[in-house]
């Protein structure tokens, strides 16, 4: 539940508080003066319910605020409970002849290339919208004007209000896609620059595009059943064209997004590609790094060991030894030139045919 429930009761009979944020009656499209408490704009209602229609707008209501609408209403308690909780999916109810719809509407922020979603539940009967919002978009105070501009649309009652917001969800989704667009051509730079970095915005953006394509699907569904009902519940031909059009125009928006998505998983598999393929390049060339100092190290060990043979041979016959084999033998000196030149020799010609030199 909404944190606030636990805020004193709210009366029907209290007048509007922050959390109405417009209260209006129409009559045949056009608003009329308005009373300030719900129960008297419930009192106002004619009898007919044919030419006169309340529009109460709400945003963020405690739970003891909604349930006095509810209670002037008559909606139904699954119905509010949804609107209370929030943080539902896009939905289509109906509970008699009141409609209970749920949409997700989102905008996009450019400063931090990020999509913000917000929610709002509209309840529609025959005389009256309630309508619940529990973020900043969509704007339906934008909604509502431009609806108080268009007396005509106005005049064909609740269902007026259900499709001009519909249509302003919708049509929120189209900066949306264009910024999802942008970011996407963006990546796909980034990857195939070796940005280290894309790896991350790849899975922020993919995240951001599914929470959007969930947004998007549900509302397929939504248009289709109240197509449904055109026939059945005498939708006035006017909404059915605008309606049909928002279908249209929601189509259009959950096929971007599905593309998109795929998008990201192919730009997220060549990203990995080109990962293994970096990391197999550097790899190799540690590889041929290590060959080649091995390479080194052998020239290095060879020339120590060629050069060792004579100074080990110098060595020991410079000791200062008196009685040594060949200290007076006239072919001394010669023979351990010989033998120094001989080894040296000898060892040059193993190493260089193993490659070592």
């Amino acid at each position: 539940m909404d944190p606030r429930a636990n805020d004193a009761p709210v009366s029907a009979e209290a007048p509007l508080e922050h959390s109405v944020v417009d209260a209006a009656l129409y009559r045949e499209g056009r608003r009329v003066p308005t009373p300030g408490t719900l129960e008297e704009i419930y009192r106002r209602l004619p009898d007919a319910r044919g030419s006169t229609m309340a529009w109460i707008g709400l945003y963020r209501p405690a739970e003891a605020q909604l349930q006095a609408a509810a209670d002037q209403f008559n909606l139904h308690e699954l119905a509010v409970e949804d609107a209370i909780v929030a943080h539902q999916r896009p939905k289509l109810e109906r509970y008699g002849d009141t409609l209970f719809v749920v949409l997700r509407a989102a905008r996009y922020i450019d400063e931090t290339e990020e999509v913000e979603f917000g929610e709002i539940h509209l309840f529609v009967g025959r005389d009256f919208v309630v309508t619940v919002r529990h973020a900043g978009v969509p704007d339906l105070a934008a909604v509502r004007l431009r609806l108080e501009g268009d007396p005509e649309l106005m005049a064909l009652g609740p269902e007026s209000v259900l499709y001009a917001v519909l249509d302003a969800v919708v049509d929120g989704y189209a900066p949306v896609i264009a910024g999802l667009q942008h970011d996407v051509d963006e990546i796909e730079t980034e990857v195939f620059s070796g940005d280290p970095r894309v790896s991350r915005r790849i899975y922020e953006l993919s995240r951001e595009v599914i929470e959007f394509q969930r947004a998007t699907r549900p509302l397929l569904r939504i248009t289709d059943d109240l197509a449904a009902g055109f026939e059945k519940y005498g939708t006035h031909e006017e909404l059915r064209r605008r309606l049909r059009d928002v279908a249209d125009h929601a189509t259009t928006a959950a096929e971007r997004v599905d593309g998109f998505r795929q998008m990201l998983q192919n730009i997220l598999a060549v990203n990995a590609t080109l990962v293994s393929q970096a990391q197999n390049e550097e790899m190799k060339l540690l590889a041929e790094a290590g060959h080649s100092q091995n390479n080194e190290l052998k020239r290095i060990s060879s020339w120590a060991a060629i050069l060792f043979a004579p100074t080990l041979i110098g060595t020991v016959y410079g000791m200062n030894f008196d009685r040594m084999p060949e200290l007076g033998w006239a072919f001394g000196y010669p023979f351990s030139l010989g033998l120094m030149a001989l080894v040296c020799v000898s060892l040059y010609v193993v190493f260089k045919r193993r490659d070592w030199l």
